[in-house]
């Protein structure tokens, strides 16, 4: 698989990237993720989802370079963290991020968009090495 890094500034907006990183944080809050979610998502489990969530957020933010297969995971995990009310924000994400439903399907539609060619080869797959 091509894994030709890229950094957020070439494929977001600044506020598509502050609202993943935002997504990101929920991990850590209100979202609760067990071992098997995580790997499934492309962790080696729940620790390691907060831990590389911490070192995506600061990839995001400092627009480091990422891998395609860290943006299937950060879009993967961003996609369950706000719309799963059994492991992540779910009905809470407006309170805890601040965020509406509304204007959170509409960045992440836009987001999915403009992400489809660089996670294309995880379609359908687990996001891992």
């Amino acid at each position: 698989m091509s894994e030709i890094p890229a950094v957020a500034s070439d494929l977001l907006t600044v506020d598509e990237v502050a609202w993943l990183r935002r997504a990101l944080l929920e991990w850590g809050g209100p979202a609760r993720c067990g071992d098997e979610l995580a790997f499934g998502m492309g962790f080696e489990g729940g620790q390691d989802l907060l831990d590389q969530c911490g070192r995506l957020r600061a990839a995001l933010g400092n627009d480091i370079p990422i891998a395609p297969v860290d943006w299937a995971r950060v879009l993967l995990a961003t996609e369950i963290v706000f719309v799963s009310d059994l492991a992540g924000s779910g009905y809470e994400w407006s309170t805890t991020t601040g965020f509406s439903d509304e204007s959170s399907i509409r960045i992440l539609r836009a987001i999915q968009l403009k992400l489809a060619r660089v996670v294309r080869p995880y379609f359908g797959k687990r996001p891992s090495l």
